[in-house]
């Protein structure tokens, strides 16, 4: 009869612990909602798939909850086909569920993340870069502690973020974004006419030390700076994510 009453006690005492207890912190990832750049030839300004997708697989086989986020909520778009690693987030991890059903701005509470992560395709730089609530979302995040992470485009997400210092948070920080070199030689954007700005040249603007392939050995390195991972290019999406958990320890 104690033992009875002493294991329904501890059952009790462990349940009232754990529903006590302050939740895991999660991964936020940001993601546009533009699906073209406003132009007559609609370029593209989808997210892309290849620097988002396997970020949030590295989330997950680590053990971390992610949540998407986009300045309307709702449905986002994707470029890039389902290949590799997509495929299988796609379908086995929920990845399409969850992107297709962000939250907006206002559901989303800083203090539940340990983290912030941007991919690239164009359309963060037009409907991100200047959203004050998800630019407040970030700068909350890193101000307690959270690290930032980006892939090609998405350092422009941040490249505008004001800390309640007034400083600018890329200020004095080595990182990594899409170069001016490489936009002023594509026609994705017809040579980056279309964009609102250069992610190099607003990360020097704002005080960052921009990196580009002149100051980085490989193109495809990734750049951890003060609690801020980067990366140029698609291929070390992945890495930043890895590089994230890495701080996050």
């Amino acid at each position: 009869m104690k033992y009875s009453i002493y294991i329904v006690f501890a059952t009790a005492l462990f349940i009232s612990i754990g529903s006590n207890a302050e939740p895991a912190k999660k991964v936020l990832i940001i993601v546009s909602n533009m699906i073209d750049m406003g132009d007559p030839d609609k370029h593209d300004a989808r997210n892309n798939l290849w620097e988002i997708a396997p970020p949030y697989h590295i989330f997950l086989s680590h053990g971390y909850d992610v949540d998407f986020v986009s300045p309307n909520g709702g449905d986002v778009q994707f470029m890039m086909d389902p290949l590799g690693i997509s495929s299988y987030t796609i379908k086995y991890e929920g990845f399409m569920d969850k992107a297709k059903n962000s939250f907006a701005p206002k559901q989303i509470d800083p203090s539940h993340y340990w983290g912030v992560y941007i991919g690239g395709g164009y359309g963060p730089l037009f409907d991100v870069a200047n959203n004050k609530d998800l630019q407040s979302i970030i700068a909350k995040i890193y101000e307690s502690g959270g690290i930032i992470g980006a892939g090609g485009h998405g350092a422009g997400s941040f490249a505008n973020v004001v800390l309640s210092s007034g400083q600018f948070l890329v200020k004095n920080k080595r990182i990594a974004g899409f170069p001016n070199s490489t936009e002023e030689s594509k026609s994705w954007a017809k040579q980056g006419s279309l964009l609102p700005f250069f992610v190099e040249s607003q990360l020097n603007k704002n005080g960052a030390i921009a990196q580009n392939k002149q100051t980085l050995e490989n193109k495809q390195d990734v750049v951890v700076d003060q609690r801020i991972v980067s990366t140029m290019f698609l291929p070390s999406a992945a890495l930043v994510a890895k590089e994230m958990i890495i701080l996050n320890k």
